[in-house]
């Protein structure tokens, strides 16, 4: 039966997952619960449609940043850089270089492991270089969950008016709004969310890597949000997050009821932080 304990252990999940800790299984929380049972090795790794997605790819994907080839995001999607990126590895170990991670290229990763147990991946390394100067001009994609459509329209106004070129996603399912960004090819993601108790600012994490744009706008944002409203910065694996190939973040901000009064403070407060990292996205938040 789903009682006390099966929902503090699906709460426990979900926390350890960087997801929302609803106590509900819902599809994002049973999408995560399939893609935990994978380890490397358990099965061969190619390029298909749909893609492969499971910890096992995530585990790949840190193995081959550590020895310097670039599969893109660490998000755990066997995608075309992953592809790529595998091929490459075997080029470089005598392998036949056909993208496939079956039993020879898994032993391959496994003698190179002691080698590369830690150390930066080659794509955080890349995206940091990537942001280490001012974006002028910058392509934002907005987008929001739930009932914020006039605040995130608000937003997008603001920043328009400060020389963004701005894009509103209001489909508000992660997928879509992930798609609208990337074909965008936008420099930055913000999403706007009250769909918790408490007010938090996310940016992708996952083990062994982080968002090194991502987790310096959320960190800017807390600080220029404070003064109306008390966050946090927090590496999660939100759906929105995992699936945006640029620097995104997604603001919580709590049960809608507190944000009527607030709407006008809390755009300016938001497009003052995302200025902020456009003019120094590489920097380390000043205190």
């Amino acid at each position: 039966m789903f009682g006390v304990a099966t929902e503090a252990a699906l709460r426990a999940f979900q926390h350890s997952r960087g997801l929302r800790e609803t106590g509900a299984c819902d599809e994002t929380t049973w999408s995560a619960l399939v893609e935990a049972s994978w380890k490397l090795g358990d099965r061969h790794l190619y390029l298909r449609r749909p893609n492969l997605r499971g910890d096992d790819v995530a585990d790949l994907q840190v193995r081959l940043g550590r020895l310097g080839f670039d599969c893109g995001w660490v998000d755990g999607i066997f995608g075309p850089s992953t592809s790529a990126a595998v091929a490459e590895f075997q080029r470089n170990v005598g392998l036949s270089s056909d993208g496939v991670v079956g039993h020879e290229t898994f032993r391959a990763l496994q003698r190179l492991a002691m080698r590369s147990q830690t150390g930066q991946l080659v794509n955080a390394v890349r995206q940091a270089l990537r942001f280490d100067r001012a974006v002028p001009n910058p392509r934002l994609v907005v987008g929001h969950e739930g009932n914020l459509a006039a605040l995130a329209r608000a937003l997008a106004r603001t920043l328009r008016d400060r020389g963004a070129r701005v894009v509103t996603a209001d489909d508000g399912s992660s997928r879509v709004n992930a798609s609208v960004a990337n074909r965008f090819d936008a420099q930055l993601y913000v999403g706007l969310a009250t769909e918790s108790d408490a007010s938090w600012i996310g940016y992708y994490e996952t083990h062994g890597f982080a968002s090194p744009g991502g987790r310096r706008l959320a960190e800017t944002l807390v600080r220029s949000l404070t003064p109306e409203v008390e966050t946090s910065a927090r590496g999660m694996r939100l759906p929105i997050l995992r699936e945006t190939q640029m620097p995104a973040v997604v603001i919580e901000l709590g049960p809608t009821g507190r944000l009527p009064d607030r709407h006008p403070s809390v755009t300016s407060r938001i497009a003052d932080g995302i200025v902020e990292w456009c003019g120094a996205p590489g920097a380390e938040p000043s205190t």
